[in-house]
């Protein structure tokens, strides 16, 4: 028989027992009741911002946040669709065997187990609103990529022309989403039409596809990272995120996917330096290709340069940051000869940015608003698990954070949401646009409790549920 692939073993962890202590320290009835507190007041957080934003709503009120279920971009609409059963089946699927395969499966099986459960989630959400309004037609509306794509007939000149039709109020504006990133957003779209993939049902199974990803991404890097059972406690909450109502089907999924795996891969490249494989230079050049790339995806994705230079911190090889960054300013390169200067792109949409809603909606609020939303993503158990990290980072007794990729990725993830909101630059609509930072909160799941992280799975099932059948959400 053949030796299994090296490079698909690094990762893998021993086996353990489903009741065994992923290596996280043991916490009493305080930190049990500290735990809810936080929970708690993540839930008084939602609820101002909702009072508040329903306030503002009102007519006359002279303020407009121009958001209907606030904090969510979103439309108040209980509903039941053909997803519901076979989402409610998932989630109870996950709660009840998740953790346990988790622990039992073979590493690689654990994480394509849960690839698969991350799909099946992700999709029975979506469809929750039916087939056409919450799948296949989500990304062909006006406001989206695909509204652009039938009119792009020279790729070399759209790309260099792109930043000329930014701004708005002119004949050949692109529309709302299109023009708010990069190029690189809208060439995916163009790609899979060109390959015959043509129309909403492609587009967003791209998207899904991609964003399952992150259900493998985010533990395997915790794993290569040498925090292999954690990562194993990380994986159920990685399935089961809320966070999965967005991915289904808003590229801001997509965006999520594709650089959490450009994040393992830079960790998977360092893993092989250290143990002298071959793959290790493929694994960092790919590296920087999809990072380099997720920056023409979303200009606000050059904030996980905080989170790359963490895993090449924790990693501690830095040939294999020498690679990432060359390859990343390939991209860069590539776009700059072909037309398109990403620093230009960015100021015009800026400017392109204030043009529009953004002009009125009021920084006062948003600024913790912005929070509330992106709460609700993460769910309740990241909200505990993030105490935990804080608590465990900077009060007495404090752990060595530096050498736990745990605290220190969850560390700088909260960094880069923090950064995000206090720059003004979204107001409203967090709870899509920070998926690629809030993913990277996820490893600090691995702190909760072993005996009560299925009453933790249950709840971040329970809020996504929620969300999905009393809103319709926006994009």
């Amino acid at each position: 028989m053949s030796e299994p692939n090296p490079a698909a073993r690094l990762a893998e962890p021993p086996v353990r027992e489903p009741d065994a202590d992923p290596g996280v320290p043991a916490r009493d009835r305080r930190g049990h009741r500290a735990d809810l507190l936080a929970v708690a007041a993540a839930v008084v957080l939602v609820a101002a911002a909702t009072a508040v934003g329903l306030y503002y709503n009102r007519p006359h009120s002279g303020v407009v946040i121009f958001v209907f279920a606030p904090p969510l971009f979103a439309d108040w609409l209980p509903h039941v669709g053909p997803g519901s059963v076979f989402a409610v089946l998932v989630a109870l699927a996950v709660v009840l065997h998740g953790p346990v395969l988790a622990a039992r499966l073979p590493w690689r099986r654990a994480l394509a187990a849960g690839y698969l459960a991350s799909l099946a989630w992700i999709f029975s959400l979506a469809m929750v609103d039916g087939w056409s309004r919450g799948f296949a037609g989500h990304l062909t509306i006006p406001q989206e990529y695909l509204h652009e794509v039938p009119g792009i007939t020279d790729i070399p000149r759209m790309v260099r022309e792109f930043s000329s039709r930014i701004l708005d109020f002119q004949p050949d504006s692109w529309t709302t989403h299109v023009s708010g990133h990069p190029p690189g957003a809208t060439l995916v779209f163009v790609w899979l039409d060109r390959l015959g993939l043509h129309g909403g049902a492609w587009a967003a199974t791209a998207v899904v596809l991609a964003g399952s990803l992150v259900a493998v991404a985010v533990p395997a890097t915790v794993a290569l990272l040498g925090r292999a059972e954690a990562a194993r406690a990380v994986l159920p909450f990685a399935v089961l995120t809320p966070g999965a109502v967005w991915i289904g089907v808003s590229a801001d999924g997509l965006f999520a996917g594709v650089t959490a795996t450009g994040l393992a891969l830079l960790a998977l490249s360092a893993k092989g330096f250290t143990q002298g494989r071959r793959f290790a230079v493929p694994a960092g050049l790919a590296a920087g290709v999809l990072l380099g790339f997720g920056i023409f995806l979303s200009y606000g994705l050059v904030l996980l340069g905080l989170l790359a230079a963490t895993v090449a911190v924790l990693g501690r090889q830095w040939r294999a940051a020498a690679l990432a960054i060359t390859a990343a300013l390939a991209v860069v390169g590539l776009f700059a000869w072909a037309g398109f200067w990403w620093l230009d792109g960015y100021h015009l949409v800026v400017e392109r940015y204030y043009q529009g809603v953004a002009l009125v909606r009021p920084y006062s609020y948003w600024v913790w608003a912005d929070l509330a939303a992106v709460t609700v993503a993460l769910g309740p158990a990241v909200v505990a698990a993030l105490r935990r990290g804080l608590a465990e980072t900077f009060l007495p007794p404090r752990r060595a954070v530096l050498a736990d990729p745990v605290l220190l990725l969850g560390v700088a993830a909260l960094l880069t949401i923090v950064f995000a909101d206090v720059s003004g630059l979204s107001k409203a609509e967090t709870e899509r646009i920070w998926l690629p930072f809030g993913v990277w909160l996820l490893p600090m799941t691995a702190l909760l409790p072993r005996p009560g992280r299925r009453w933790w799975l249950a709840a971040q099932a329970a809020t996504a549920l929620v969300v999905n059948h009393l809103l319709l959400t926006g994009w």
